[in-house]
């Protein structure tokens, strides 16, 4: 369990690992995309695809390894769970928010968000 604070310092700290994954999953759409078209891409080739995916997956682990929920990838969707007026909830950080200023309760979902 997190407290707001702890979950903040967390994604702060792991900022650089989750921008990596924004970067992989762009490449990664993008040699996909090259080669279905074109049947070749400056980014590689099928070796270069599972390399990227091997990345993705293990990015997606080492945030899993600190007790943080990726709900997704395209785009990055992060739970922390944490405990708010005595409820179990989860701390909410969506890509492109600048902090954790989401919450929501565990059996709501992503569609009982709420500022913090």
């Amino acid at each position: 369990m997190f407290t707001l604070a702890q979950a903040r310092h967390l994604i702060v700290t792991l900022r650089p690992r989750v921008d990596e994954l924004i970067r992989l999953r762009a490449d990664l759409a993008e040699l996909r995309v090259d080669l279905a078209d074109r049947g070749a891409s400056p980014l590689g080739g099928l070796a270069e695809v599972k390399g990227l995916e091997a990345r993705l997956h293990g990015l997606v682990e080492e945030l899993h390894s600190h007790d943080i929920q990726v709900k997704g990838v395209a785009p990055v969707l992060l739970d922390l769970p944490g405990e708010r007026d005595g409820r179990p909830v989860l701390w909410c950080w969506l890509e492109g928010d600048t902090d954790v200023r989401w919450y929501h309760r565990v059996e709501c979902g992503f569609a009982g968000r709420r500022p913090v």
